[in-house]
């Protein structure tokens, strides 16, 4: 395998799926836990972080009157609530798991210890970190960064709707050119959009490659676990190779 321990980052939204009804679909919280399942069946050891925006979004609380440190806390509870509902799917596949928080809820969840999480994950258990840092203002992409580099993570894995990083919008510009291989300063000077400032410079200063790909195409997990090209990868080295096929 490419490698050994991995972080995937999901979004609430992902979550959600593209039905209104749904806070949490259970169809696609089925199939991301069956991804996660093929890679640890591969030898893989895994962390998730899940964001929260399918129940409620921090950044979102000024509108609604809420003072934003409080806002913030409260996206923090909601990535507990999608931690819960991914760890019950995941234990569905028979995987074993563990559930931990920078926010101590010890009824639900263990407090997030890098020490312990690491065994965790030596152990074989797939860890569903929640509650993000545990601190305001920062987002779960931060979250995800700064997870990834205390438990010595490989790889941060990043899942979105969209098959990469392009030089502009797919969904606006019908122009727009998938990356397969940029550097973390081709995404500096050309403003490519990969994770929030904060999260994507961590993973810079500490040398850790970042795949974007996109996690409703079945398979796409375990390809990558496998060596195969899915997605773009951002590491330290400049631009490779350029797709110039937009598949959409």
């Amino acid at each position: 395998m490419k490698y050994k321990r991995i972080l995937l980052k999901l979004s609430g939204e992902a979550l959600a799926g593209d039905r209104q009804e749904y806070v949490i679909n259970p169809q696609k919280l089925e199939q991301y836990a069956h991804e996660i399942s093929e890679v640890v069946k591969l030898g893989i050891q895994v962390a998730v972080v899940v964001g929260g925006g399918n129940i409620y979004r921090g950044s979102e609380a000024d509108k609604s009157g809420i003072d934003k440190v409080q806002g913030d806390y409260m996206g923090m509870l909601a990535t507990v609530i999608n931690g819960m509902a991914m760890q019950n799917a995941i234990e569905k596949q028979g995987c074993f798991t563990r559930l931990m928080s920078a926010l101590k809820m010890e009824q639900v969840c263990e407090p997030f210890i890098r020490r312990r999480a690491i065994r965790h994950l030596e152990k074989g258990r797939v860890v569903i970190l929640a509650a993000g840092t545990g601190n305001p203002y920062f987002t779960t992409d931060s979250a995800a960064s700064l997870r990834a580099i205390e438990i010595e993570a490989d790889v941060v894995l990043k899942g979105t709707k969209v098959d990469g990083i392009y030089t502009a919008d797919p969904n606006k510009d019908a122009n727009a050119v998938r990356y397969t291989h940029v550097s973390f300063d081709e995404v500096y000077e050309k403003n490519l959009n990969v994770m929030d400032m904060t999260a994507f410079t961590l993973c810079r200063e500490n040398n850790l490659p970042i795949i974007v790909f996109d996690i409703n195409k079945i398979g796409n997990l375990s390809k990558i676990m496998q060596g195969e090209q899915v997605g773009t990868l951002v590491t330290r080295e400049g631009l490779l190779e350029k797709n110039g096929v937009n598949d959409r």
